[in-house]
């Protein structure tokens, strides 16, 4: 069970967890080398060289079957919008479609990879290859029978790219109505159903050959350009790739009060004392939104009625946000599997696919409930301030609370960006952001000193050296710690230092009401001392 729903299990009406939007490449491998391309056009249509105007005319045959076939089905044809979003503007469209139906067709010059040509058009000689072009596509909005709104973007260029964007929580809708299974769907999420084990069930069902089904249907009729028998002898079939995938865990609350406190709760315990526009999730590191790294975490959009807490890792995006009121999601996506989880692109991973982003998602759960709850007994303090020494007799001091340089490490280590890295780390990677964290220079702090400081972790079994590797983990108990010291100093001796030696002014003019509730418990708390030193008799120096 995971400690974050076993926590809140009360307050949780059901979970459920699916693939999100999924997009996906599809190209026609055989003419991605020149080669072939030349064979194909020799044996199938007797045509040699290949040239400016073979390839010309392509594309506007394509262009004129598109917008022939528009009028004859009554298919709109038009510019895609500069401002509002597709999915927005092509919605009235799907208003009683039909099934496996195109509804509209959006036209927007976008990048494509394409067949070029160059030569000397005297001599006939060509040379093809292919190329990066920005170029009129058509997306294909499309009723699909089985995946519901989707949409399918072909390039009309030889070797005819395409896109596909699906959405499982469309698939699942269609599959839940055939089961007889009553539900209630909000754009892209279901806050009710009758039956959540059924539902997981279907939802876990998704298999690569339903992708592949979809894709294969639509990419066959949208590049009439082929026959039948070219398809099945010379391979002129899209082959699939995963371009991008989202996989959202979803926990439905049973009453949206229960879910606001806890996201009062989870932004309280991760910010500043303020609310800037975007800060850091862990432990109020500031972000700004000009910053071009991709390790980092942030609150984003604060002046919305739902904050999003946006982790970053390579091309991998990690999301947590309230939803239609009663859903707090949890969303990893990646827009290259490859480099974040180490799998291929193909759409046979998809069940691989599926257990790496539960895993993240299960991750970021446990450590949001660590931020939330953090316990340890005064042998366990006393056990971590005291030296380690080690078998070889060698001394390793202890751990200190209020230590500049073991904080900045240790709010390094907690960044949630390690999660999607299978909670591993080098200290290379963990340097600039220790320094930052400390606010020198990594001339001030060096590699060396932050190796040392790592050892006293080591030392205490908080963190482990993966064998045969440079790369280091943090464990459990090692999280949990650090992020107690971390709460020890930033929410509790910080604050309450600042409020006793520097109290800001412009507060004593507020009244307690129109205080934040935080500020109000730290004001009480430095009352309370105040009143302790008077009944001790203590006296200012």
């Amino acid at each position: 069970m995971n400690a974050f729903v076993d926590h809140h299990q009360d307050s949780i009406r059901f979970r459920y967890r699916c693939f999100d939007r999924l997009l996906l490449n599809g190209a026609i491998q055989p003419f991605q080398q020149p080669e072939r391309v030349l064979g194909f056009f020799w044996t199938y249509r007797r045509l040699y060289p290949v040239s400016r105007t073979v390839l010309r005319d392509i594309a506007t045959q394509y262009h004129n079957w598109v917008t022939t076939r528009s009028r004859q089905r009554g298919i709109p044809v038009l510019k895609a919008p500069e401002e509002e979003k597709r999915d927005v503007f092509v919605t009235p469209y799907f208003r009683r479609a039909q099934p496996d139906r195109v509804v509209v067709i959006l036209k927007a010059r976008e990048p494509a990879r394409i067949l070029t040509a160059t030569g000397n058009p005297k001599d006939n000689r060509w040379h093809l290859e292919l190329k990066q072009r920005w170029v009129d596509q058509y997306n294909f909005y499309i009723n699909d029978a089985e995946w519901g709104r989707m949409f399918v973007r072909v390039c009309p260029y030889f070797p005819f790219s395409a896109r596909i964007c699906l959405n499982q929580h469309h698939w699942l809708a269609r599959r839940m109505e055939r089961a007889g299974i009553r539900f209630q769907q909000c754009a892209n999420a279901f806050p009710r159903c009758a039956d959540p084990t059924a539902f997981q069930a279907l939802a876990d069902a998704l298999t690569p050959d339903d992708l592949t089904r979809c894709g294969q249907k639509w990419l066959a009729r949208l590049t009439p350009f082929f026959t039948k028998t070219e398809r099945e002898q010379a391979g002129c079939r899209h082959r699939l790739f995963i371009a991008q995938a989202e996989f959202c865990d979803n926990l439905v609350f049973a009453r949206r009060a229960a879910l606001d406190a806890l996201e009062e709760r989870l932004l309280d315990a991760n910010r500043t004392i303020g609310r800037p526009t975007s800060l850091s999730v862990i432990f109020g590191r500031r972000i700004t939104r000009h910053h071009r790294g991709k390790l980092q975490t942030v609150i984003e959009d604060l002046n919305l009625p739902n904050p999003v807490m946006r982790t970053h890792y390579k091309s991998g995006i990690l999301k947590q946000y309230v939803r239609d009121r009663v859903i707090l999601r949890t969303e990893p996506a990646s827009n290259n599997i490859t480099n974040d989880y180490g799998l291929p692109k193909r759409v046979a991973v998809l069940p691989q696919l599926r257990t790496k982003m539960q895993q993240i998602a299960d991750t970021y759960l446990n450590v949001q409930q660590d931020i939330l709850e953090t316990f340890v007994d005064r042998g366990q303090l006393k056990q971590l301030r005291e030296p380690t020494v080690l078998p070889t007799g060698k001394r390793i001091p202890g751990l200190k609370p209020d230590h500049p340089r073991q904080l900045a490490l240790m709010q390094a280590l907690v960044r949630f960006s390690h999660i999607a890295a299978a909670s591993t780390f080098t200290t290379t990677e963990l340097h600039p952001h220790a320094t930052a964290a400390l606010g020198g220079s990594t001339a001030a702090y060096s590699l060396g000193s932050l190796r040392y400081d790592l050892s006293k972790l080591r030392a205490k079994q908080l963190v482990d050296k993966l064998p045969h590797s440079r790369r280091y983990r943090l464990s459990p108990q090692g999280y949990r710690i650090c992020v107690l010291y971390l709460k020890l100093f930033e929410k509790l001796y910080a604050p309450l230092t600042a409020g006793i030696l520097n109290p800001c002014s412009g507060d004593t003019r507020l009244a307690p009401e129109r205080r934040a509730r935080l500020d109000r418990l730290y004001r009480a708390v430095t009352t309370a001392l105040d009143h302790l030193v008077d009944a001790v008799g203590l006296q200012a120096a």
